[in-house]
């Protein structure tokens, strides 16, 4: 096992040349410029790389990749850049609750055990290591000598050619990797991992309270075939009626509750698996921890007790044969890391299929792995802000600087965990699964896949109360089928007292179906139900057998929904740990800014958390009728599905919701600022988590309203400028500058308006000199682009048409696109064709007047917002004055948008 501070400074030098192609751009150029990418991760046991790149162009990637692995140059030039990358990449995660604790048991793990140990690696870990004698780069050197080795190394290729050419292929450039032993020795380790009849608290970052209850087993690698952790991880994280969670809701004591062993290496890897049942408390729980571990404790007797039931892991290997026998394909890149990672874990017949192998029935396996669930062999840690920092026994995990306490767990509470004296009536083994698909049958069988008005959806329900679209699937041919609705309620968002209510009434509901929506979502028929404006979001995903049983019992309990007194309680006060978390993270807070300046309505979080304390259940119970007196349907239904079974979802919602339809005048639609001609526009704010070190600039740059004729070139343009400049952006901002780990480019789309971003975050400095930065990288890109040379450009150009010609990999994705064109109601379906048309046809000189016309501050269409977030070490106070060289600030948002001109509504 390698300490992941090693692993990835190794990671990310690899690619910093080879011999053959010695610029350290070449291979992320190479990619860019043929509609490729690249990443690469570091877990407990191994490391993977993978790209993607269009196909004609495979092996001239492959070329560049292959090197790494026979002669990387490991630049000492480049060393100390990228053991900034690597600093800058921690410091992402230092405010991650769920790092802070896994570091956590990191840090308090028995001394001398492999786990015990500085899980990540930064600027710190690094230099003092080189200042004790460490030769950094003689140490990388020697991790890829002894690591990157054929016998230990697994590769995927996953391209267009024949399987022999790829085979030819990689014999030919790979055969010079380095000979190794075919296996690595697995790792023993007998020592303990942690003290028994420990608790451990740690301070949250987030206002959230959250129970882990962590038990080592055994390293179960072999077992795949048994799964005996998946079954126990079944039974203890079900939601039905009789489960741990129905019972600790009913209490009032939790809101979600999840268990198993993680994908993470640390928790499944050669030297133990770690099986986590991590609680969401709500305040009143967080007062109940010992009774909360005792119900748990209550149920593992009921599991052992009860024996372990075959008929429970048949319905398991049911629902794992149907989904690999119809798996959904993913994006090509994905699945090949995937598979490479399996290449470790599984043998050779069960590559694809280990994942999803239910084979072999082992009750005496589960009875055993059950046993090592005993307080003797648990851990126990609760993360949460109700934290004591004044306490003297207060102690300091060195890496996060997180504060935590150590407390011993009486004998007494320990012996009665061991063997609880009565098991709680409430709790019994899950009921069979009524979701569970029965009927495989392709309604597409009579159909000819050359019809052209099965490509896109068509509207074949137009009423005043719904509009439906249909596509049957003709493509993937799996028994699986999506239905999108968006449900138009009235009143639902037009000031925020109606929009803290409307929220109030789905998260009720959404806690009401938990039962019959988890059941089906345990056979692979998911549901989403969202919130946007107000238009509540329902999904409906998976096999398609019963799914209009789904939605029927969904719509069902929506309609005659009466809240009750004690769920009001624990949602309310979980809505208001939600909007207390809302943007503690500088991404999403500066996104969250942006689209305050541009939206014309986005109720602020800050006063949506004083106004929801003054609600009550009767405000509700007064607010539900009127929501729900007037409604409208806009959905789409997509795959294994006849005309007749979406004629009957739409009577579904007819019959259910015998209400007046909602008109087109009463519906809320959102419409976006029309920045000024020339507009520089701040604003700024700090960091809302007072210790977050990172700060970040995001520049808008306002285009043009995404409508007319004109429309589908200019989004071409966009795009193509987007592929051209991101790599550059990256090169020169993150590798070169060092500003931070994340620098990104690209275009944004609010309600139909076509906007560009550039986005830099940073622990190193403050905004302004980030806004310097990119506003000096933006200035150069008129010299970029006009010595771009003709093969370059024709690289960029034809790899984006291959990116927008490629077909979608699955059932999911094909209907993502077409329900985008239904919720932006520009219906547009076969879009990327039309964009691909228009890029053929894009000169250089256009793509070079683009920029001139919306990035070039001297031009009247340059119309900037740039939104500032100042993290912890920087001083908004004293260095924010100095923003004013770049812009107006906007000191009041509600007044800018009051003297503002808006664009009309597009959807």
């Amino acid at each position: 096992m390698r300490c992941r501070t090693e692993a990835r400074s190794r990671e990310h030098m690899l690619f910093m040349g080879s011999s053959e192609f010695p610029d350290e751009n070449e291979y992320d150029s190479y990619l860019s410029k043929h509609g490729g990418s690249s990443n690469a991760y570091t877990e407990t046991e191994y490391t993977c790389y993978h790209f993607e790149v269009n196909h004609e162009h495979l092996k001239g990637a492959l070329e560049r990749f292959s090197q790494f692995f026979i002669s990387p140059l490991v630049k000492v030039e480049a060393m100390e850049r990228e053991v900034l990358a690597v600093d800058s990449e921690f410091k992402q995660v230092m405010q991650s609750d769920s790092c802070r604790l896994l570091q956590l048991t990191c840090h308090t793990s028995t001394p001398g055990h492999p786990f015990n140990r500085f899980f990540w690696g930064n600027k710190k870990s690094l230099f003092d290591a080189m200042e004790n004698g460490l030769n950094l780069r003689e140490e990388i050197l020697n991790l890829y000598r002894g690591n990157y080795r054929g016998g230990i190394m697994k590769l995927v290729v996953i391209g267009g050619e024949s399987l022999d050419i790829l085979e030819k292929w990689v014999v030919e450039l790979f055969s010079k990797v380095q000979e190794g032993n075919p296996a690595r020795a697995i790792i023993g380790c007998d020592m303990p991992i942690w003290s028994p009849g420990k608790l451990y608290r740690l301070e949250a970052v987030k206002d959230v309270h959250v129970l882990d209850l962590s038990w080592r087993l055994p390293c179960l690698h072999k077992e795949y075939l048994k799964k005996p952790e998946d079954y126990l991880a079944h039974l203890l994280g079900h939601e039905g009626r009789g489960s741990l969670l129905f019972f600790l809701k009913c209490k009032g004591w939790a809101t979600s509750l999840s268990a198993g062993v993680g994908d993470e290496g640390m928790r499944r890897s050669s030297i133990a698996y770690i099986f986590v049942m991590s609680v969401h408390l709500t305040d009143s729980g967080l007062e109940r921890i010992n009774d909360i571990i005792g119900v748990v404790y209550e149920y593992i007797k009921l599991l052992r007790q009860s024996a372990p039931q075959e008929w429970i892991f048949k319905e398991l290997q049911d629902i794992a044969n149907m989904e690999f026998r119809y798996a959904e394909e993913q994006p090509q890149d994905e699945y090949a890391a995937e598979l490479a990672e399996n290449l470790h874990f599984y043998s050779e017949e069960h590559i694809i299929y280990g994942e999803y192998a239910f084979e072999q029935w082992d009750p005496k396996l589960i009875e055993n792995i059950l046993s090592f669930f005993s307080p003797k062999n648990m851990r126990i840690d609760l993360l949460s802000k109700s934290f004591n920092k004044e306490s003297s026994d207060n102690l300091l995990e060195p890496w996060f600087g997180s504060s935590y306490l150590e407390e011993d767990i009486p004998p007494s509470i320990l012996e009665l965990w061991e063997d609880p004296p009565q098991i709680n009536s409430s709790l019994h083994l899950p009921l069979k699964n009524e979701y569970i698909p029965r009927e495989f049958f392709l309604r597409n069988a009579n159909m000819s896949t050359n019809s052209t008005n099965a490509n896109y959806p068509k509207c074949i329900i137009d009423n005043p109360l719904i509009k439906l679209w249909y596509k049957i699937d003709l493509t993937f041919n799996v028994p699986r089928a999506n239905a999108y609705f968006l449900i138009t309620v009235k009143d639902g968002y037009n000031n925020l007292r109606n929009c803290l209510l409307t929220e109030l009434f789905v998260n009720l509901l959404k806690d009401e179906l938990n039962e019959i929506i988890y059941q089906a979502g345990v056979a692979k028929l998911e549901t989403s139900l969202a919130i946007i404006g107000d238009k509540l979001e329902l999904k409906i995903f998976g096999f398609n057998d019963k799914l209009s049983n789904l939605l029927s019992n969904i719509l069902s309990i929506s309609r005659s929904f009466i809240p009750k007194i004690d769920r009001f309680k624990v949602i309310k006060e979980d809505m208001e740990r939600t909007l207390k978390n809302t943007n503690l993270k500088p991404l999403t807070y500066s996104s969250y800014l942006r689209l305050q300046v541009l939206r014309e309505k986005l109720w602020d979080a800050n006063e949506k958390l004083n106004y929801l304390a003054n609600l009550s259940l009767s405000d509700l119970e007064e607010f539900i009728p009127i929501l729900l007196s007037q409604i409208h349907v806009e959905g789409l239904c997509h795959g294994n599905l006849s005309d007749k079974e979406v004629a009957n979802i739409s009577d579904i919602f007819s019959n259910t919701f015998s209400v007046q339809p909602l008109s087109l005048n009463l519906r809320h639609q959102d419409r976006v600022v029309c920045l000024p001609l020339r507009a520089s526009l701040i604003r700024s704010m700090p960091v809302k988590n007072e210790v977050e070190l990172n700060s970040l600039v995001e520049l808008y740059f306002q285009i043009e309203q995404d409508n007319g004729l004109k429309a589908t070139r200019l989004r071409a343009v966009t795009d193509l400028f987007s592929n051209i400049v991101e790599e550059p952006c990256f090169d020169q901002l993150r590798s070169k500058e060092q500003l931070g780990y994340v620098v990104d480019c690209g275009p944004r789309m609010t309600y139909r308006v076509l906007g560009f971003c550039f986005r830099v975050q940073s622990s190193k400095y403050n905004p302004c000199y980030l806004r310097e930065r990119i506003d000096n990288f933006i200035g150069g890109l008129n010299d970029l682009l006009e010595r771009l040379d003709d093969e370059s450009f024709e690289n960029h150009k034809n790899g984006l048409i291959a990116e927008k010609m490629e077909k979608d990999p699955s059932l999911l994705y094909e209907t993502g696109h077409h329900w985008t064109q239904i919720v932006d109601k520009r219906y547009q379906f076969d879009m990327p064709n039309l964009e691909a048309e228009e890029l053929k046809t894009i000169s250089k000189s256009e793509v070079i007047n683009w920029y001139r016309t919306y990035l070039t501050p001297s031009s009247p269409k340059c119309r900037r917002l740039s939104v500032h977030i100042w993290g912890c070490d920087s001083n908004l106070n004293e260095e924010g004055g100095t923003q004013e060289k770049f812009g107006t600030i906007i000191e009041d948002v509600h007044a800018f948008k009051s003297s503002s001109e808006f664009y009309p509504s597009l959807c």
